[in-house]
């Protein structure tokens, strides 16, 4: 909390002396305003009820894939009920605005191919967000379309309730590499997370999804127990996901970092050829069709060369990104920092924290890293739980930090308006 004290009173010292910083709302992009009414109230609720379970120990009785199932609805509840802050407009807002990918689906018509082959070059037509990454979001809403959903409010339930699925996925590569009673009692950490805010309808959720899919099915590939066919099929499903993810988001492959560490802690290093062969799939289908992923990257440098980087400092906002962090993540992102070294999870936190670093280090961190950095958010949290002694007990459920994090939530959600 005194990180994010210090933090905010850095912000108001750099709005006081002019710094460029682009927005309204720093440190995050929009605007502030206060909004409480009925709506607010079932965010609490939720919560409350959360919390209540986790005090109960149930998450100690339950079998394994009840606790999985508990900790996704429950996810999904608490992201709905943040966005019914924003009433009837919750859903559907984020998904209508002028600056989101649903402006362009028109574009692909019935020739997906001929989207994708011209993605590049028409990008300067395109709107802001899909300017910023490859054409994966504008497809699969188009596909979600073609599948008879149009109505802006159902595809929003639909990217969240797609979105949520990231928490279950983390828990199980964690009970794989950090043992079953630490998962159990990371799941109300991640639940009740405060970047729940920017889950809801989001498509940076759709690609921390797939990012926890693909580190799954690596951690998956690389047990002791899982040899020969099993386990290289495990590795290639890690890779098609990787490569699928690289499709929705450009900074996506920094969570290969964390599958190749795990394969080096297991001693499986040849699982690496399989994943990284696998990942090419997807990059060379898309290339065969006219999407050339490097391009494509260099497109979006491009644009965020003009359109952002001559608005906001990048020394200003590189460290209003990392205030960003802190109250995205919550106190559990101190927790996990300062026992990391306690953890045998700690290959999950590297290829997440190389991404937040350089993305700060080259200037690239300049907004809207609540939205960018949520593949990331979670597993930056995984050492939270981590015995306070090397090689001891894992901590007791840290209730404190799922209901300090689930305040923050509430209160970010009630005072901050964004487009998304």
């Amino acid at each position: 909390m005194a990180l994010a004290a210090v933090g905010l009173a850095l912000t108001a010292l750099a709005v006081h002396w002019g710094a460029r910083l682009g927005t309204a709302s720093a440190p995050f992009v929009g605007r502030y305003r206060l909004k409480v009414d009925a709506g607010t109230l079932l965010a609490p609720a939720v919560a409350a009820a959360v919390l209540l379970a986790a005090a109960r120990g149930l998450a100690d009785r339950m079998r394994w894939r009840v606790v999985l199932l508990a900790a996704y609805l429950s996810a999904l509840a608490w992201a709905l009920s943040l966005a019914a802050v924003d009433g009837g407009n919750g859903l559907a807002a984020p998904v209508t605005n002028a600056g989101e990918y649903l402006r362009d689906v028109p574009a692909v018509h019935d020739r997906p191919g001929g989207f994708i082959a011209g993605f590049v070059a028409a990008s300067g037509e395109h709107a802001t967000a899909t300017r910023q990454h490859p054409p994966g979001p504008v497809l699969l809403l188009w596909a979600v379309q073609r599948l008879g959903v149009h109505r802006p409010a159902a595809i929003g339930l639909l990217l969240t309730i797609v979105g949520c699925l990231s928490v279950p996925l983390v828990l199980v590569a964690v009970r794989s590499l950090c043992g079953a009673v630490a998962a159990r009692r990371l799941a109300p950490v991640l639940v009740l997370a405060p970047y729940a805010v920017w889950v809801a309808v989001s498509m940076d959720a759709i690609t921390a999804t797939l990012g926890a899919a693909m580190v799954t099915a690596g951690v998956l590939a690389s047990e002791q127990h899982r040899r020969g066919p099993p386990a290289v099929a495990w590795a290639a499903a890690s890779g098609l996901l990787l490569g699928v993810a690289a499709l929705f988001s450009y900074a996506a492959p920094w969570l290969a970092l964390s599958v190749i560490c795990v394969y080096f802690v297991r001693r499986r290093a040849l699982l690496n050829t399989v994943t990284g062969a696998a990942a090419l799939l997807p990059l060379v289908l898309a290339q065969l069709v006219g999407f050339v992923w490097t391009d494509g990257l260099t497109a979006a440098q491009a644009d965020f060369s003009i359109r952002v980087e001559p608005m906001r400092s990048a020394v200003v906002w590189g460290c209003l990104s990392l205030v960003v962090l802190v109250l995205a993540c919550g106190p559990a992102i101190v927790a996990s920092a300062r026992k990391i070294r306690r953890t045998p999870g700690w290959p999950f936190l590297v290829g997440a924290a190389v991404a937040v670093g350089f993305a700060v280090a080259a200037g690239l961190a300049r907004g809207e890293m609540e939205h960018a950095w949520v593949p990331y958010f979670p597993w930056l949290l995984v050492a939270a739980v981590a015995p306070e002694q090397r090689g001891g007990e894992p901590a007791r459920a840290p209730l404190w930090l799922a209901a300090t994090g689930a305040l923050g939530a509430i209160a970010l959600e009630a005072i901050l308006h964004t487009a998304w």
